[in-house]
């Protein structure tokens, strides 16, 4: 009898995990077709914003901080990838693991704390409403503190950056921060989190009853 509990504990188990990694694979798969297509990016004078951070969003609530650190790996690769042809390109040779930190590790760590700030606010019941909310807020304010902050750590004294900053008129990090992210990073924010929050609350029930 016993036996046969186990077993059954076993099979469901294995069941869960085997959905949870075709749930992460789908949304891996659609974070790079976002990411190798024109749907990933809104291109605006200046800087692209980025919709790329709405599948990490929906990815960190809706299989937790892994889940959500995989699919920001996935976005900083590409990310990383499409560098060596962009604007920040000349940036790359002079210092390849602040360029990768600022692409990749960023993108990791937004995935990452977005699904542990969703999982605290769904555990407390005065929170749970708004925890699809904040959390499709965080993710793309997190992707820009992480990315510009990077970006000033590592990069700030460049003969490229510098460019920008005497090109806007500004004298101190923090200033070039807000007039380099500017209108885009607001436009980023208000869009992943209106289409994230609307996606998985809706999806956040199927997803669950599926496991």
């Amino acid at each position: 009898m016993k036996a046969a509990i186990l077993e059954t504990r076993d099979v469901t188990t294995t069941q869960a995990k085997t959905k949870y990694m075709v749930e992460l694979a789908l949304m891996v798969a659609i974070t790079l077709l976002m990411a190798l297509t024109p749907l990933g990016y809104l291109k605006t004078p200046g800087l692209s914003v980025t919709l790329l951070t709405i599948p990490v969003a929906i990815a960190g609530m809706l299989l937790g901080p892994v889940g959500g650190a995989v699919c920001g790996t996935a976005f900083g690769l590409t990310s990383f990838v499409n560098g060596f042809t962009g604007t920040f390109a000349p940036l790359i040779p002079l210092n390849p693991v602040g360029f990768f930190t600022m692409t990749v590790i960023a993108r990791l760590l937004e995935g990452l704390l977005t699904g542990f700030i969703f999982k605290a606010m769904r555990k407390n019941a005065a929170t749970q409403k708004a925890s699809f909310f904040v959390s499709s807020l965080a993710c793309p304010l997190l992707n820009t503190l992480f990315f510009m902050s990077s970006l000033v750590i590592f990069f700030y004294n460049t003969d490229l950056i510098q460019n920008f900053v005497n090109m806007l008129g500004v004298t101190n990090p923090i200033a070039f921060v807000v007039a380099f992210v500017g209108v885009q990073g607001a436009i980023e924010a208000v869009i992943c989190c209106i289409a994230a929050t609307a996606v998985s609350t809706t999806l956040f029930t199927v997803f669950r009853k599926n496991r």
